[in-house]
């Protein structure tokens, strides 16, 4: 079982930047596949990005691509979102999630193939 914590959330304005980090509980973190989801008020949980357990592989949502970044250290227990050249839309609520098996695409953008979640940092870009 995982633990996830995240922070780093907070008010920026649009084209600026924020570092999101989730913070891991336990001796297993490099087994367990990562993602970021966000959810905007009235609106669905969606995908943002995900990386494979060593971080060899990352996956993005066609509306961050080229804007974000994820990483992970797995010394450090710790996944991160560098988001570059905010936009209003980006404004949701953020959560990290975790997984133990690599799943292809079509099913790591999906709420339902997580098992552990954290409880979300806000993130507020105004224009």
């Amino acid at each position: 079982q995982v633990q996830l914590v995240e922070s780093g959330g907070g008010l920026v304005q649009a084209g600026g930047s924020l570092r999101l980090s989730c913070a891991a509980s336990g001796r297993t973190f490099s087994s367990y596949f990562m993602g970021w989801f966000r959810q905007a008020p009235g609106k669905e949980r969606e995908f943002v990005a995900a990386i494979s357990w060593a971080g060899s592989s990352t996956y993005y949502a066609d509306s961050v691509k080229g804007r974000f970044t994820i990483s992970r250290d797995n010394a450090k227990n710790t996944v991160n979102l560098q988001m570059n050249s905010l936009k209003p839309e980006d404004t949701a609520v953020y959560y990290c999630a975790a997984r133990r098996e690599h799943p292809a695409y079509t099913i790591m953008v999906v709420t339902t193939a997580y098992d552990y979640w954290g409880q979300g940092t806000q993130v507020t870009v105004s224009s």
